[in-house]
């Protein structure tokens, strides 16, 4: 199937497409605000420039549009008929991306929480989705605790139990 717009229509149409503050990303950010959780969007200084940034949590979040991240198995990713080879070569590339991304933040000590825009479409799917976010962000919140707390106690004296 051919394109039925021009080559310049398409660029501009491509050319709109936001890469920062969409809707899906919108929508976390309001609710993890209204869950009291303050947070940094894209730190430049952090591998990928995160979506969101929890310093607090350790945590950084990327809102991952399905085309673009090729979320396979979902209904929302299908590799356009025109320019296939140049589509299939750009997902896979992301695809790599992201996964050198998640590599390079865990070995920093950051969690990475991916969430597809799949997953936030729907009002029961984005309140299962944001509540699961929710509970994964404070549950590395405690394990974080949890690991600083055991070093402390490994750093002690002797002497105190004396």
């Amino acid at each position: 199937m051919t394109d039925i717009l021009t080559k310049e229509q398409r660029s501009c149409r491509m050319k709109a497409i936001r890469g920062k503050d969409t809707k899906p990303e919108m929508i976390v950010r309001k609710y993890l605000f209204s869950k009291g959780l303050r947070y940094r969007v894209h730190m430049k200084q952090l591998q990928g420039r995160p979506d969101i940034v929890l310093k607090k949590y350790k945590t950084v979040i990327f809102i991952d549009g399905c085309f673009w991240h090729g979320h396979d198995g979902c209904k929302y990713f299908k590799i356009p008929k025109s320019n296939e080879l140049f589509w299939q070569q750009k997902i896979k590339f992301n695809k790599a991306r992201d996964i050198a991304t998640d590599y390079v933040l865990q070995t920093q000590g950051w969690n990475v929480i991916r969430v597809w825009e799949c997953d936030l479409r729907t009002d029961k799917k984005r309140k299962e989705t944001l509540e699961s976010l929710y509970n994964q962000i404070l549950s590395s919140r405690k394990y974080s605790e949890l690991s600083e707390l055991s070093i402390s106690m490994v750093a002690e004296s002797n002497e105190s139990y004396r």
